[in-house]
């Protein structure tokens, strides 16, 4: 599947990226998601995440692994869609698309010094052994309070509700 984003590799073609980053120096930070409808608590999030390190890289989800952790209706937009709109933000340095239903094994791949994970799901971040294994660190995202995909989705179905109704 061909993605418009110059950001965007494969697993393979990160790992070797990473073994460039290592040899220059450069902190990199992984962090994972779908960024389906793009909102302020996601570039604060991506925001943060890149601030732990020099490069930033998003394991974005793809149709098949939100299908089978969300649900059927989800996601809203396709995962070319969402890999094209993290490619402008500054933010991010490389996207990589995986269809497993957690990150665990594009971490160990890749292996990043820092993984950093939201704090909504603090309770469980998938992939931190291969991480704290090699030297590296999890770090936990404070949540923007009250924006979430799911929040917005909400909120649309009931403006949408509403103008039905009037």
């Amino acid at each position: 599947m061909q993605i418009d984003n110059p950001k965007a590799m494969t697993v393979e073609e990160m790992r070797a990226e990473r073994d460039k980053l290592v040899a220059q120096g450069t902190r990199q930070v992984f962090t994972k998601g779908r960024f389906d409808i793009l909102h302020r608590g996601h570039a604060a999030y991506l925001t943060f995440a890149r601030k732990r390190g020099g490069a930033l890289v998003v394991g974005l989800d793809a149709d098949v692994s939100v299908k089978a952790n969300k649900g059927e209706d989800l996601p809203i937009n396709s995962e070319q869609e969402c890999a094209f709109v993290l490619g402008p933000l500054r933010a991010v340095d490389f996207v990589v698309l995986f269809g497993d239903k957690e990150p665990r094994d594009i971490i160990a791949k890749i292996l990043p010094k820092v993984l950093v994970k939201g704090s909504d799901w603090a309770h469980y971040v998938s992939g931190c052994e291969a991480v704290e294994a090699n030297g590296g660190r999890v770090v936990v995202a404070d949540m923007v309070e009250r924006l979430s995909t799911t929040n917005t989705i909400q909120r649309i179905l009931q403006v949408h509700a509403k103008d039905e109704t009037a």
